[in-house]
């Protein structure tokens, strides 16, 4: 019989090898893990009136960012060994919803959710979401039922979120529709707050230079090498749902996300835009912020924009820039405007910025 105790051996030595530190609210949450692992390691029994087993409960995981809760994750996935499953960032998994559905639609079903669900139920026996978050009305009014089918159909579905299930979309558009949803989390899966007191992606910033100029090879490589240390992988695309628009962020790992500067405010985005993203990442790297003047006074006019979201979100932004921020912009309307973004700028390169409220 499989070691039910899988999860727990596997963390204790990493913490010996010197990669983990002894956390007592991480090692609150690692049986939960291993009851998941563990019942759906249990054979199942094939015949004509055997009743297929009822699933486990998942887990809903949440806290505040850099606790550790990817991680955890993560290292349960690696230890499912033939167990069907998948790892996706939630808002990849509903960007592949959304597609599939239109497919189905093409084919003339009434119910394109019904198909859609039944497919990723053939192939998973759990699903493993980073950073559960709606903020996309249209992703809140098809979750309900996507994940209702999904339940029926025996899938297993565990979660990590910043929010208490209670606070997800929070103040959201016809949010009375979105509430079943909330209680479906409730039923079908084990709501597990982890309280560490450490940030331990904050810990791993402390001392660390975040604002790195000028542009050029020596600050992008200086780039590189803190993507490398905090992201934990290579990254993919992000899409984010925004009023049924779709943009997508070209780099994202493990709740961090990377951008050109050009990426972000070369294109016609707005303040819809900057708040999803500001809600779906918790450290943000932009690449290659230029000056700005009259010249690209668009550009600089998304950069304000984009720089307010991030900062009432306490998002930790880490970037390069042609000149320091009180330089970046010193010519051409806007000039005045622009000395409170570059206050903001110098404010987030402080370190332990991001633990508490924004100041006024």
């Amino acid at each position: 019989m499989a070691d039910p105790m899988v999860l727990r051996a596997t963390y204790d030595a990493r913490i010996a090898e010197g990669h983990l530190h002894p956390d007592p609210a991480q090692e609150a949450a690692l049986h939960e893990f291993d009851r998941i692992r563990e019942a759906l390691q249990k054979p199942v029994k094939k015949g004509l009136f055997r009743k297929a087993p009822e699933p486990p409960k998942g887990l809903y995981l949440w806290g505040g960012v850099g606790r550790g809760k990817s991680m955890l994750m993560d290292m349960f996935v690696e230890t499912l060994g033939d167990i069907p499953a998948r790892r996706v960032h939630f808002h990849a998994f509903m960007q592949e919803i959304h597609n599939a559905m239109h497919e189905a639609r093409k084919t003339g079903v009434d119910d394109a959710i019904s198909p859609v669900a039944a497919d990723v139920a053939k192939s998973v026996r759990l699903l493993a979401f980073d950073e559960m978050q709606i903020t996309d009305i249209t992703d809140a009014m098809i979750v309900g039922r996507l994940f209702e089918k999904l339940f029926a159909a025996g899938v297993v579905v565990v979660t990590t979120s910043n929010r208490v299930p209670d606070d997800l979309y929070k103040d959201g558009l016809n949010r009375n529709l979105f509430l079943p949803f909330i209680q479906l989390i409730k039923d079908r899966m084990v709501v597990h707050e982890l309280v560490s007191p450490r940030d331990y992606r904050q810990d791993r910033l402390s001392g660390t230079q975040v604002y790195f100029t000028p542009v050029n090879a020596e600050s992008r490589a200086a780039m590189d090498a803190v993507w490398a240390d905090l992201a934990g992988g290579p990254g993919a695309p992000l899409v984010l749902r925004v009023k049924g628009r779709d943009v997508e962020i070209p780099r994202y790992h493990n709740g961090m996300a990377r951008a050109r500067f050009h990426e972000l405010c070369g294109r016609p985005l707005g303040a819809a835009d900057y708040l999803a993203l500001a809600e779906a990442v918790r450290v943000l790297l932009i690449d290659d912020i230029p000056t700005l003047s009259r010249s690209n006074f668009n550009e600089a006019r998304r950069f304000v924009t984009l720089i307010d979201a991030l900062y009432e979100a306490r998002v930790r932004l880490i970037c390069s820039a042609a000149a320091q921020p009180e330089m970046l912009y010193i010519e051409g309307e806007g000039t005045f405007e622009f000395e409170r973004t570059a206050s903001r700028l110098r404010e987030m390169q402080a370190d332990g910025w991001g633990d508490g409220p924004a100041e006024a």
